[in-house]
């Protein structure tokens, strides 16, 4: 199998879900799959063995930070991020496109590009599209992400409708300035809740051709069930045979449910994030390890899981170790929370495959899991 080529393996026949397999300069990836996030080339807590180790195959870094810091010559001359971390794994990066427009009292876009300043000295920075492209070459990740704007939500339909030009825009000029044939740039569909500006920006996209599509413009504020009901049209829309990444979101029914409508690959901070707050993922939902009721509990934090943390420590324990701060606490919810989601996709896969997987989501939208999330 070439390069960027995305091998559709089955579909389940009850809903949209797929099972694939996308090739890359440095393995294959199965889907539908979650990506744990590495900001600044270090998912929190986590060593890359162990990662891999919980079922990890991807870990997302993000552009702007390590542009920042430590800054991507230094990345490059270690031979790139994977060399860089010591992962074996494939790596994306996002363009960091989002980040740099939350900068909202100190950005200025204009077709051109974008001018921003750095969130750790002030340091103005210029960014056109092909800078974008030959700093994400030079991170050297297995795919990439064109430079987009991101609009906010709410927002007034001709501004989501400028952002869906320059975007459309900008992933020309991302896909002209590509120097690496061993990298795979993904374009990034925008248009926020508006149906016809998603069609719209499909419809630039596909004619530049990508290997794979970004769905952003999401987890930005809007009301869940209007992303789910405007998820399933960008699905339809979207090429069958290139691989559909709904970026930012982990919410484990929310990548369920847009697994069903044909989404196959997912990012988020949320499992670190929550981990490092002392709350958990589980079969009975969220659970705050600062509550009082787990101070004498023994038993394992979610006995329906198969993780290293369930199989070792008691929920008493977990909760001495959040209350008192240490970042052991942290690590082992972290661990836990990465594989209640890395394990969640993997049996979302077998489903597919085996052709169940509405039954499977119909399960989990029953279970008391679901209704926490």
């Amino acid at each position: 199998m070439r390069i960027g080529e995305f091998e559709l393996i089955t579909t389940d026949p009850d809903t949209a879900a797929r099972r694939g397999v996308l090739h890359t300069a440095h393995g294959e990836i199965h889907t539908p799959l979650f990506m744990p996030v590495g900001t600044r080339a270090t998912v929190k807590g986590m060593l890359p063995s162990r990662l891999r180790e919980l079922g990890a195959q991807t870990i997302l870094s993000n552009t702007y930070h390590l542009f920042l810091r430590p800054g991507t010559d230094i990345i490059e001359e270690a031979g790139g991020l994977r060399s860089f971390m010591g992962w074996d794994g494939t790596v994306l990066t996002d363009s960091g496109g989002f980040q740099v427009f939350s900068l909202a009292d100190t950005v200025k876009v204009t077709d051109d590009g974008v001018a921003f300043n750095s969130i750790l000295d002030g340091a103005k920075h210029f960014w056109t599209p092909e800078d974008n492209v030959a700093i994400q070459e030079q991170l050297g990740a297995d795919i990439f992400m064109q430079l987009d704007q991101c609009p906010p939500y709410p927002a007034e339909k001709e501004t989501v409708a400028t952002a869906v030009r320059r975007s459309a825009q900008w992933a020309r000029r991302c896909a002209d300035a590509r120097k690496r044939e061993d990298q795979l740039l993904f374009g990034i569909v925008q248009g926020g809740v508006f149906a016809d500006l998603r069609a719209e920006s499909i419809e630039r996209l596909v004619e530049v051709g990508f290997p794979g599509y970004g769905i952003g413009g999401y987890s930005v504020g809007e009301p869940h069930e209007m992303m789910l009901e405007s998820l399933e049209p960008v699905c339809g829309l979207l090429p069958s045979d290139q691989p559909r990444y709904l970026m930012g979101v982990g919410n484990p029914t929310t990548i369920l449910r847009a697994v069903a409508l044909g989404v196959d690959m997912f990012d988020c901070v949320l499992p670190t994030r929550t981990a490092r707050l002392g709350t958990a993922f589980s079969s009975e939902g969220r659970l705050n390890l600062r509550n009082a009721r787990f101070a004498r509990d023994t038993g394992p934090l979610d006995p329906e899981c198969a993780c290293p943390t369930c199989a070792t420590y008691p929920r008493s324990y977990l909760r001495h170790l959040v209350t008192t701060k240490e970042m052991l606490g942290a690590i082992l919810l972290t661990e836990h929370n990465l594989f209640y989601l890395l394990d969640l996709t993997r049996r979302a896969r077998e489903a597919i495959e085996e052709h169940r997987y509405a039954d499977f989501l119909a399960r989990w939208l029953n279970s008391p899991a679901a209704a926490d999330y």
